[in-house]
């Protein structure tokens, strides 16, 4: 007997098109049955799952695995549409059943993959269903924006918000931690991080109900237009009809923007504010990182010889998945002073790229040939400690430092929620919240001078030894070497001068091998 299984698939999930999709197994079963030659292997069902790609179709896919390893050697469909709408699909996975000795039967549209001319029929047939679902894909585009003209949301719930029958309902609950983020954010001057890490030590839960918050959840909440009572929606979109993968909205499609649509959380002039603040802050800080970053040992300590720009950091990643770093001078026009000179081959500019490594293996070969500066070597050894202790200490840093910094957070929080709840005066409010600041400022201190061995106090036998194996060029520490390195000025890939803090003349450095210097 024939091993046949049969596949069936709705695109959604409503009641109607459970029942059609139990009609259409019934059938199959009463269909295969019916004749004497055939055996019902298995039906294979997808359930509220589109046709325009098979990726998300689980049952389609173990369908597929089932007919490599030659379960069935006949499917039955109901037609092309519920097998796949994308034409390339379609013809791909019969060409990839029949190679298997698989046929497919199409019911409805009366083709039989093992016929000759079942393929030309099939692309044709494929064609139109595409098509259709590229039409249905517009008409479903089109209704969804006019109700979002009229009004109708689109979205899940939010911090704040609860969304039903495509209305915003306002959630007291989560309004109240809202008008929280957005005083502590324009009226006291904090930032996303301080914020998420007091409401993390207030015991306040997320939107989710998590313990933890991060700056990126406060910083989408002091950006989101709703809470002042305006609705922007469309703000993603679907380019693919076949792929349905969204994208963000940069201008491709009109954005639909409705003013007063719902209860505003906060006044629509505390939101202006918010979004200056954020955007003066978001100036200051690309004025900060366009100076220089110190993401890396040598950031803003590397200097071209010939021009003087500050060098840049590249990273680039191997075929075997290493990262590799190298810096060159941010300057083109230097390539060509070089060269004009006579200083650069027909390869490139000499000066313009350096790697990390060599950088780190000169500073470890610079350390192990001087007289160590105790002075100097004494305070990069504080900044080592510190920086280690900070790493360590980096998972945990928004728990509590003490439990009594804790309290102090809660009984704030506690405070200011009455403020805005009109139970305790202005001038109460002022004096109690300065006492809560100034005794976590206090506590704060307290635990930042434990951390750090202040001056004059012997250093540990473990320091010491680190910094002989550092000084012995044993060692590697990228942040000993940023605390002693003040620049280093790049003349080319064999030629630099050293200047470390507190001494006057550079050192002046000769690579002999260049093997090490040559970029990948």
């Amino acid at each position: 007997m024939l091993q046949v299984a049969a596949y069936c698939r709705v695109s959604t999930d409503h009641e109607d098109q459970i029942h059609s999709l139990e009609n259409q197994k019934r059938y199959f079963e009463e269909y295969i049955q019916g004749n004497p030659l055939w055996q019902l292997t298995k039906i294979y069902a997808d359930e509220g799952i589109t046709g325009t790609s098979v990726q998300k179709r689980q049952a389609f896919q173990q369908m597929i695995r089932d007919a490599q390893r030659g379960c069935f050697k006949l499917l039955l469909t109901k037609e092309i549409s519920r097998f796949a709408r994308n034409t390339l699909d379609s013809i791909y996975y019969t060409r990839l059943l029949k190679q298997w000795g698989v046929g497919i039967i199409f019911l409805r549209d009366n083709i039989n993959t093992l016929d000759p001319d079942a393929e030309l029929r099939l692309t044709i047939l494929s064609s139109i269903a595409q098509e259709e679902s590229r039409k249905t894909s517009d008409r479903v585009k089109w209704g969804q924006k006019r109700r979002m003209e009229q009004g109708v949301v689109f979205g899940r719930s939010m911090l704040g918000y609860d969304v039903k029958d495509g209305q915003l309902f306002v959630n007291e609950e989560g309004a109240r931690i809202v008008r929280l983020i957005f005083h502590l954010f324009v009226t006291e001057g904090k930032g996303t991080h301080t914020i998420a890490k007091e409401l993390q030590q207030a015991g306040v839960p997320t939107y989710h109900g998590l313990a933890q918050w991060s700056n990126t959840a406060v910083l989408r909440a002091l950006r989101n237009e709703k809470y002042c009572g305006d609705l922007i929606q469309k703000k993603t979109y679907t380019p693919d009809y076949l792929t349905h993968q969204k994208r963000k909205n940069l201008g491709e499609e009109p954005l639909v923007i409705l003013h007063d649509h719902h209860p505003p959380i906060i006044s629509r002039a505390l939101w202006q504010q918010a979004q200056e603040e954020l955007k003066r802050r978001g100036q200051q800080a690309r004025q900060r990182q366009s100076r220089y970053s110190c993401r890396y040992c040598f950031s803003g300590k590397l200097y071209c010889g010939f021009c003087g720009s500050p060098f840049v950091c590249r990273r680039d990643l191997r075929k075997d998945g290493e990262v590799h770093l190298s810096w060159r001078c941010r300057e083109a026009s230097c390539h060509g002073r070089m060269r004009l000179n006579g200083q650069g081959d027909a390869s490139g500019c000499l000066c313009r790229q350096i790697s990390h490594q060599v950088l780190l293996e000169v500073m470890a070969q610079l350390l192990s040939a001087l007289e160590p500066f105790q002075q100097n070597i004494d305070g990069a050894l504080r900044s080592l400690w510190s920086a280690d202790k900070k790493e360590q200490s980096s998972a945990s840093w928004q728990q509590p430092s003490s439990p009594t910094a804790a309290l102090l957070s809660k009984r704030r929080l506690r405070l200011l929620e009455a403020y805005l709840d009109g139970e305790v005066p202005l001038e109460d409010y002022r004096t109690l919240s300065q006492r809560y600041e100034q005794e976590l400022q206090r506590l704060e201190t307290a635990r930042k001078q434990k951390s750090v061995p202040p001056a004059g106090q012997p250093l540990s036998s473990e320091l010491i030894s680190t910094a002989r194996e550092l000084l012995q060029g044993r060692l590697q520490k990228e942040s000993f070497y940023q605390a002693l390195l003040d620049r280093i000025t790049v003349y080319d890939r064999f030629r630099m001068d050293v200047y470390l803090k507190g001494m006057d003349q550079p050192l002046h450095i000769t690579l002999i091998s260049s093997s090490a210097n040559t970029p990948p």
